[in-house]
């Protein structure tokens, strides 16, 4: 089925205003990026890597954080990459999915694994950004009085807990709010620092790159672990390319230049003039440039918003699951939609068990954002770099910018990208090592499912001859006729489910009416209703039916069953019909397929997936399963 004239889904475009979705924008896309002022300055004089808070090193690190924000987010994501959309959706597999060649060959491979690998780096991301989030907002109890620092951890995994718990609800009722909330947010940490800059307004000579790269000579090989430092000011940039789809470009960009990209200039140019005024006082400039009365209302605000900074990650992760189970990456898991206006909105209870253990695993073990900063930024700078190289070939390929322009666009990007990750790379021991493995961890477990498909599938095939061979071969009139519809799902649009094979080889018996239904998904985000469905008659009683979906649509075989009606292709009758579903039993084999630990891996994933009758949607009570023993 050919798929190039099928059209895109809205990209959240339409309905409100752009004013509307630039505020809602600020609240869930820039929640991350928003909250870095709390920690990002401090480290650079107070964490593990510091530098001395003089005036010269003060105004260098200024000067980086300022051309990081234009360089990357500004210029790398919100004019460059955002236009890598696919069909209205972002993130890194979408990106993936744009710029993946056709032709199978090592290309195909090289970018697949590229893909994959960054997607899975964003878990290790996950896992951080909520733990160093609302830790560090925590953290400021300490700066009001020191009795509260032995109750710091305790509070943030109170707040951690209740944030997960809460996920099963849906944001929907309290997403309204988030845009506002941090509203306020921006708006309070930009008079805070331009309070500052009023009283040192010197520190405005650090928009001059003179001294970032002044900085990088003063400091030489400490300069650049330090980069790995600045970086955490940049850390929301994967996550507002992943929400095009939600917001569109115009908003997202409209709410960053306009609004967003001053406010936390202000905040960051603030805390450089309080430091130069106040050298001694690098433990939290954040907090101790603050008015002492507003102490205890800016740690609120800054845990609000860090949650919800969090919540905007937690988010993320279900979408990007999400997507890599549809596009046969991840296995089948249990999926809940917790909005019925927006389909974006679900809730992935395994997913965020995972997350939670996590979250609070290196709350406990890292005990401070301080040393949480050392561990944060290596994985996400890998997906930066990564990011990068796919949207290469969106330029030459996808755009047709040119090999010179792509060429020298690459450069500046990559070298950019690689200045960071080469800085992160000192933080492996510190603590750098655990994003990487969960990211690693993820990407085998992806790649796994990935393979450990494919080799099911040449094995299935095995036992299921084409459908066409099997109504030649199986005369009906041989056998038993009984009322109703069976519909017998497979992968296979050309092949005859092994659960039909078993019913007609064993019980002898065919439904007056049978439906081999195969749903696939495509590599564009949405496929438009009226287009869903191919409807072929293969005999007096036998229907094949392809239900093609994009990788962002949510499956429900309930509601195919209604549109097949709807389009008067099959007449069905809905309260006679069984759902015939193939449960295969695995049987690992060294001799076939992947090596023992991806084959037990394997199987090991596929007994914990979600039944094929709950994630589509199929009602229990018209659910009959069939299994087969399948050697792999």
């Amino acid at each position: 089925m050919q798929t190039d004239h099928l059209q895109p889904a809205e990209s959240g475009k339409q309905g409100p205003g752009l004013i509307k979705l630039s505020i809602l924008a600020i609240g869930i896309v820039y929640g991350d990026i928003g909250t870095s002022p709390i920690y990002a300055i401090r480290e650079c004089f107070y964490g593990e890597h510091r530098i001395d808070a003089s005036g010269a090193n003060i105004l260098g690190i200024l000067s980086l954080v300022f051309w990081s924000l234009i360089l990357v987010i500004s210029i790398k994501y919100l004019l460059i990459i955002l236009r890598a959309d696919h069909r209205g959706e972002g993130g890194i597999l979408a990106l993936m999915e744009l710029v993946r060649p056709k032709k199978k060959g090592h290309v195909l491979a090289v970018i697949s694994t590229l893909g994959i690998f960054g997607a899975a780096l964003l878990y290790g991301d996950g896992v951080i950004t909520p733990a160093i989030s609302v830790l560090s907002a925590v953290e400021g109890l300490k700066i009001a009085t020191p009795l509260f620092e032995p109750f710091v951890v305790p509070i943030t995994i109170a707040i951690l807990i209740l944030l997960f718990l809460f996920q099963k609800k849906g944001t929907s009722k309290v997403g309204a709010i988030f845009g506002p909330v941090t509203l306020i947010w921006f708006t309070t940490i930009a008079l805070i620092g331009l309070s500052q800059i009023i009283k040192n307004p010197d520190i405005l000579v650090s928009l001059n790159p003179y001294y970032a790269i002044n900085f990088f000579v003063q400091n030489g090989t400490h300069a650049l672990i330090i980069l790995g430092v600045v970086v955490l000011v940049v850390t929301g940039g994967e996550a507002l390319y992943a929400d095009i789809g939600h917001f569109g470009k115009a908003p997202i960009r409209l709410a960053w230049f306009v609004f967003v990209l001053p406010c936390l200039i202000l905040n960051y140019m603030g805390q450089g003039a309080f430091l130069l005024a106040n050298p001694d006082m690098i433990a939290s400039p954040f907090y101790l440039m603050a008015p002492a009365w507003s102490l205890y209302p800016l740690v609120i605000l800054a845990t609000i918003a860090t949650i919800i900074a969090s919540q905007a990650v937690i988010s993320g992760a279900f979408s990007l699951t999400f997507q890599a189970i549809q596009l046969g990456y991840l296995p089948r898991l249990v999926l809940k939609h917790t909005s019925d206006e927006k389909e974006g909105q679900i809730y992935l209870p395994q997913v965020n068990s995972l997350l939670m253990l996590g979250t609070i695993a290196v709350v406990i073990g890292f005990k401070t954002s301080g040393n949480l900063a050392s561990a944060y930024g290596l994985a996400i700078t890998m997906t930066m770099t990564i990011t990068s190289i796919l949207a290469f070939i969106a330029m030459n390929k996808v755009w047709k910018w040119g090999l010179i322009t792509s060429i020298l666009l690459t450069l500046v990007f990559v070298t950019i990208d690689l200045s960071f990750l080469g800085s992160n790379l000192t933080k492996i021991t510190s603590g750098g090592w655990f994003p990487l493995a969960v990211g690693i961890a993820g990407f085998l477990m992806m790649t796994t499912w990935q393979r450990g498909r494919r080799y099911l599938a040449v094995q299935l095939k095995k036992i299921s001859p084409p459908i066409k061979s099997v109504i030649k071969d199986y005369p009906i009139g041989d056998y038993m006729s009984v009322k109703g519809t069976a519909i017998y799902m497979t992968r296979d649009f050309e092949r005859t489910p092994p659960a039909f094979m078993q019913n007609l080889r064993h019980n002898k018996v065919l439904h007056e009416k049978i439906i081999i239904l195969s749903i696939l998904t495509s590599q564009i985000p949405h496929i438009d209703r009226s287009k869903r469905l191919q409807v072929d008659q293969m005999s007096d009683k036998i229907y094949r039916v392809k239900a093609l979906f994009g990788f962002m649509d949510q499956i429900d075989v309930e509601n195919l069953m209604n549109d097949l009606q709807e389009h008067n292709q099959i007449t069905l009758d809905l309260n006679d019909v069984s759902f015939i579903v193939g449960r295969e039993t695995l049987i690992p084999d060294a001799n076939i397929g992947m090596s023992s630990w991806r084959d037990k891996l394997f199987v090991f994933m596929s007994k914990n997936a979600t039944r094929a009758t709950t994630f589509y949607n199929i009602p229990q009570s018209k659910a009959f399963e069939i299994g087969t023993q399948v050697t792999i």
